[in-house]
């Protein structure tokens, strides 16, 4: 939504555009081939983790009580090429969401400056700058693209079946880390496909997650009215007051962030530890039964998380924060851990009834506030 003068309350900033294109193409570019597979290495890879992703659905809907009856769609598998595009599909589909679905030619917001500034100068300044975030998200594209395993993407419509969502396999990274830690192959595959195929489970259980995230996103990633002045008084005030804050990445953005930003930014943080920590809790629950190496790859996956790294990658790690989502892994499985042991996994669930049953962040680490507050 726009106004005719001075803009509205909430609108989106043609800086802070991104042309995916670009970052398609600069993160393909960018991004390594993975590790060495013969042709017939790779058919056979490919070929089990589309069968696993389909084994894994059982279980997981078994243990998780959700999306009984949904039908069982298929699986991408990928390579670090693939999954940038797909990633920049993904971020250009939510954030159009976000934004209301306002789709803007040559993926650039183009606006004349009001001031008898031509449209074309508008556009032509949103063209670049739009480039020029791209060229910097490419970057950050390749830098992920060796590092996720697989990915459940609620935001782009699968290509084969036409429904929401699709579920990405990151073909070499999984071979890449089953070497690594010199584990069973079709255990290890099996193992990441229960993780993301119960991500699939729980957007396709719930579909209200996604326009929940969308409506964050759109919060997040607005421009209010606030002034220079105004900005520089709130950070003196925060800084000097005794108001209780988060610390490192979490808390310099409850600095720079309005209160609305802010809350929408915990918003999305704790959905994400509440899914990341779900999918933990259960991958480990439907284990023993179905990998039976479990125990060994749990252990070697979780040393794998917090081994030391070169300076650069922890660099890299903290600004895309990565070290928060690893947190996101341990906070939220202890969380549902928890709360399972104590009432089941049907009381559980009541979890993913709405916005209001999700965890607030005084929560997440004592679950019984939750169980008092919910059940």
């Amino acid at each position: 939504m726009s106004t005719a003068e001075g803009g509205s309350e909430n609108r989106r900033d043609p800086a802070a555009s991104i042309d995916w294109e670009v970052a398609a193409g600069v993160g393909r570019r960018l991004a390594r081939g993975g590790p060495a597979m013969t042709s017939y290495t790779r058919d056979q890879v490919y070929a089990e983790l589309a069968d696993a992703s389909k084994r894994a659905e059982a279980p997981v809907r078994e243990v998780t009580g959700l999306a009984d009856g949904l039908a069982v769609p298929a699986s991408r598998i990928v390579d670090r090429g693939e999954w940038v595009s797909a990633a920049a599909d993904s971020m250009r589909s939510m954030m159009g969401a976000a934004d209301g679905d306002l789709a803007v030619e040559g993926g650039a917001a183009g606006v004349g400056n009001g001031d008898g500034g031509s449209d074309d100068d508008g556009g032509l300044m949103g063209a670049i700058t739009a480039k020029a975030g791209g060229f910097q998200a490419g970057g950050l594209l390749a830098f992920l693209a060796g590092a996720i395993l697989g990915q459940y993407d609620p935001f782009t419509p699968d290509p084969v079946s036409g429904g929401d969502g699709v579920l990405l396999l990151v073909a070499p990274n999984i071979v890449g880390v089953e070497r690594k830690l010199k584990v069973v192959p079709s255990d290890f595959r099996l193992w990441v496909c229960l993780h993301e195929v119960t991500h699939r489970v729980q957007f396709s259980a719930n579909p209200w997650l996604r326009d929940y995230m969308t409506d964050n996103v759109a919060t997040l990633t607005a421009v209010g009215d606030e002034t220079t002045a105004q900005l520089v008084s709130r950070l003196a005030a925060s800084v000097r007051s005794d108001k209780p804050r988060e610390s490192g990445v979490l808390g310099l953005m409850q600095l720079l962030q309005s209160p609305e930003q802010y809350e929408a930014f915990s918003n999305l943080m704790m959905l994400g530890t509440l899914l990341e920590g779900h999918a933990d809790h259960v991958m480990d629950a439907v284990g023993p039964e179905y990998v039976p190496t479990v125990e060994r790859i749990r252990a070697g996956f979780n040393a794998r998380r917090t081994a030391p790294r070169n300076p650069i990658a922890r660099i890299m790690r903290a600004l895309i924060g990565m070290d928060a989502k690893i947190a996101q892994y341990v906070r939220g499985k202890a969380f549902t851990d928890h709360i399972v042991d104590a009432v089941g996994m049907e009381r559980f669930n009541t979890i993913w009834t709405g916005p209001e049953t999700l965890p607030r962040p005084d929560e997440i680490d004592e679950p019984d506030r939750w169980i008092a507050r919910v059940l």
